[in-house]
């Protein structure tokens, strides 16, 4: 990973999610995955994966983990390379391995550390265990040259997405802004649609992806969703995220 800003995809299992949470109603396999960025000689890690949940959340979720030790080995890198974590979210299946990075800053937004406080938003040993570093944000901010934080509410109130320029273009690791590529695309084209004045009904778009749209991404990758997504009519890089396998997460809505 020595180029400049370079995204690698980590594998940290996945989980079965029911049919009660899907818009089909049928069973579907999702896979937990987080990513590595080298970020001019830093490393910054953007999720942690699948933490150990409640009886109840294990048995309705079924999640098969991956070590992240074993994830970041894959890519040579040791968990104390990081310099910095990010979680888009506080739920378990996006916190799992925090507890390996005591000391080092995990950024989170303001909005998401006061429903932790509020108790039930996660296991209190991913996120107050010994050396937690949590660091509050409240709203978008520049986190290195190119790299970006920027609020994306919907999935949680402080739920938050990474954007990350690139020299081939610029990548957003969206976190659970969408649970697919594909809904991540309808989202764009209600939007596109609204603008350009097509008669209602049509779908309420979200102030935010319009934000993301913005900073003019050549990809969108997200959290249970190994698709990406590239703008239309663009043609796609030579270099594609890398996938490491795929396997695991979790409940509060994983």
């Amino acid at each position: 990973m020595s180029v400049s800003q370079a995204v690698r995809r980590l594998d940290l299992g996945w989980f079965v999610r029911p049919g009660a949470e899907t818009a089909d109603g049928q069973l579907r396999v999702e896979p937990a995955l987080a990513y590595l960025v080298a970020c001019r000689g830093e490393l910054l890690l953007f999720d942690t994966g699948i933490g150990a949940a409640d009886p109840e959340t294990e048995a309705h979720y079924r999640p098969y983990r991956r070590p992240l030790q074993e994830a970041l080995a894959a890519a040579g890198v040791a968990p104390a390379d990081i310099a910095l974590v990010v979680n888009c979210h506080l739920h378990f299946d996006h916190i799992g391995g925090n507890p390996l990075f005591p000391g080092v800053p995990i950024l989170a937004q303001a909005a998401e550390t006061a429903l932790v406080r509020g108790g039930g938003h996660a296991p209190e040993p991913l996120v107050g265990f010994p050396g937690a570093r949590y660091e509050e944000l409240a709203g978008e901010a520049e986190i290195r040259p190119g790299v970006w934080i920027v609020p994306t509410p919907g999935h949680t109130a402080g739920h938050q997405s990474l954007v990350v320029e690139r020299p081939d273009g610029t990548v957003i690791l969206a976190g659970q802004t969408h649970a697919t590529a594909s809904d991540f695309a309808a989202a764009r084209l209600a939007a596109t649609a609204v603008a350009e004045g097509a008669p209602p009904p049509l779908p309420v778009p979200d102030a935010w992806p319009a934000r993301l749209l913005e900073f003019d991404p050549r990809r969108v990758l997200f959290a249970h969703d190994a698709s990406v997504w590239e703008p239309p009519g663009r043609p796609g890089p030579s270099e594609r995220p890398e996938a490491a396998g795929s396997r695991s997460a979790g409940r509060p809505p994983a």
